[in-house]
């Protein structure tokens, strides 16, 4: 764990109950979401798997549940609230914090990509709800798989980076958000002691072959 990086609680659904709500949620908003969380899940476990505090089952659970939101769809970048506020009602924090998080590298509204899709008020209690927040490791490898994970597969962080700038197009602030992102590849291939692309299943082999 970095120094100034808060510690993760147990306020966590069990994988069963986990993988029930993100059926659910598909069955409210099918779509290409779905997939995309069952491989954000794969790459946090593979890749907590070699971290040295990480729990594997934990990161798994969380990735599960990180767009969750999208059960409100179809809807952008308001399922970082709509996730939030339903995982919160449940009592799961440390899934609604994840839910939250996920989309802020930089924590900072700004940079968000697209056009914000719910209420001015909403906009402004996220943007408190984020600056109360002091992001964790959990947060920073959730941000991560993030970036790793298509609807069809693993991919690298640039095949995601113009994957998201289609769909949300960009801003001033997207090459600094995409430095960040990068930086937190270094961050976890230097603390899992290996290029984190080789954790991912069939990604190498794919370009490889």
């Amino acid at each position: 764990m970095e120094p100034g990086l808060t510690l993760p609680s147990a306020a966590l659904p069990s994988p069963e109950v986990a993988e029930q709500l993100l059926l659910d949620a598909e069955a409210l908003n099918p779509g290409a979401w779905v997939p995309h969380s069952r491989y954000v899940a794969l790459a946090a476990q593979s890749i907590a798997e070699r971290h040295p505090t990480l729990d594997p089952e934990r990161m798994h659970t969380l990735g599960l549940l990180h767009d969750l939101g999208r059960r409100t769809g179809p809807n952008k970048d308001r399922h970082i609230l709509d996730g939030y506020d339903f995982l919160t009602a449940l009592g799961y924090t440390d899934a609604a914090r994840v839910a939250l998080t996920h989309s802020f590298v930089i924590p900072e509204l700004d940079t968000l990509q697209g056009a914000w899709d719910g209420t001015p008020d909403d906009f402004a209690r996220l943007g408190q709800l984020l600056a109360s927040l002091t992001l964790s490791e959990e947060d920073r490898l959730l941000q991560l798989c993030d970036m790793l994970a298509l609807a069809d597969g693993f991919c690298t962080m640039q095949e995601r980076m113009i994957d998201v700038a289609l769909r949300y197009t960009v801003n001033d602030r997207t090459p600094e958000r995409w430095q960040a992102q990068l930086a937190l590849k270094t961050h976890f291939d230097g603390v899992c002691g290996v290029n984190i692309y080789r954790l991912l299943p069939g990604l190498v082999e794919r370009f490889l072959g």
